[in-house]
């Protein structure tokens, strides 16, 4: 298709070659009938001119053509940069009152403690709004559904602000369909990811400026901290890890799936003499999650006991 640019796309340009070929002119009665679209579009642009008189169309000159529009993108682009300098004084009355809404105080060189998951998304959303250069975060564990679809338009918009988006998972945390597709999306806009096999915790560092970390195991507590040297010491954290993790290999963890990957690393860490809360850990899994893998482990290998089914997994690959 012929672009508001008036560049005529192959069909266009091959018609008006053709036109040039036969002196700058074709009656309307030769237009054969595949050729309408294209002598459409070549109106549109401005390259080809109706002659109602003759009956006929006639070549323009792509110079006066690119002039023409040369000027009127010119006059288009001015008034786009006369907008965006009058975008922030037209938005002022709004950004006066963003900024006035209550928010927890932040004491320098504290934290703040917010409780309940609704309480906590908010604020972290705000800190999504007001971040400007990048947001580092660990995120172990299977992240729900709900979440990554409440996530992926703020990480969208941030990325989309020039802003750099860096996250940690473990190999868990991307085994979920949802976790794959979330992934999927945000690295396509520029967010990078690493995978790392270890016991890490939840972090969020926005802007090096504000650090937010799970207070209790349910994370229904946040703590939001301010202080300087306390978040130097978590971003060095985080760059440890981040120095240590892998990259992911997409294609095969679309290939491999959740089904068996995560109960198979559930019972090599058991193999490997963890215990249930341990392998938890580990994991990032709720021991709730991990009691039920065990179940299903014991069925397939036929244990009756942890210690039956740790011999019966000796024989399968070590866990990193």
């Amino acid at each position: 298709m012929a672009g508001a640019s008036g560049e005529p796309d192959d069909e266009a340009r091959r018609l008006y070659l053709a036109i040039l070929d036969a002196g700058g002119r074709i009656p309307s009665a030769d237009v054969a009938e595949d050729d309408r679209a294209a002598l459409g579009r070549l109106v549109d642009i401005g390259l080809l001119m109706p002659n109602p008189m003759d009956a006929c169309y006639t070549a323009v000159s792509p110079r006066s053509v690119s002039d023409r529009l040369g000027a009127e993108l010119l006059s288009e682009a001015t008034r786009l940069l006369v907008r965006a300098e009058n975008l922030p004084g037209a938005l002022d009355s709004l950004t006066r009152a963003y900024d006035a809404m209550p928010r927890p105080p932040e004491r320098s060189g504290g934290a703040v403690y917010i409780e309940g998951h609704v309480h906590i998304r908010h604020r972290i959303s705000q800190l999504v709004s007001d971040c400007r250069t990048e947001v580092l975060t660990a995120q172990p564990g299977h992240r729900p559904a709900e979440a990554l679809k409440i996530a992926l338009p703020q990480d969208l918009q941030l990325l989309q602000r020039g802003c750099s988006l860096r996250t940690v998972y473990q190999p868990v945390a991307v085994s979920a369909p949802a976790a794959l597709a979330y992934a999927d999306e945000v690295t396509r806009h520029g967010s990078l990811i690493r995978i790392l096999d270890e016991p890490f915790q939840r972090m969020f560092v926005f802007d090096r400026s504000v650090a937010v970390l799970s207070a209790n195991e349910d994370h229904s507590t946040a703590a939001f901290i301010t202080d300087p040297a306390a978040i130097a010491f978590l971003v060095n954290a985080f760059e440890r890890d981040w120095a240590r993790a892998d990259a992911p290999d997409w294609t095969a963890a679309h290939a491999n799936g959740p089904t068996r990957d995560t109960p198979d690393r559930v019972g090599r860490l058991l193999a490997r003499g963890l215990t249930q809360r341990a392998v938890a850990t580990r994991l990032g899994l709720s021991e709730r999650t991990v009691a039920a893998h065990i179940s299903r482990l014991r069925d397939r290998y036929g244990a009756q006991t942890l210690f039956q089914l740790g011999w019966l997994m000796r024989g399968g690959p070590d866990e990193r």
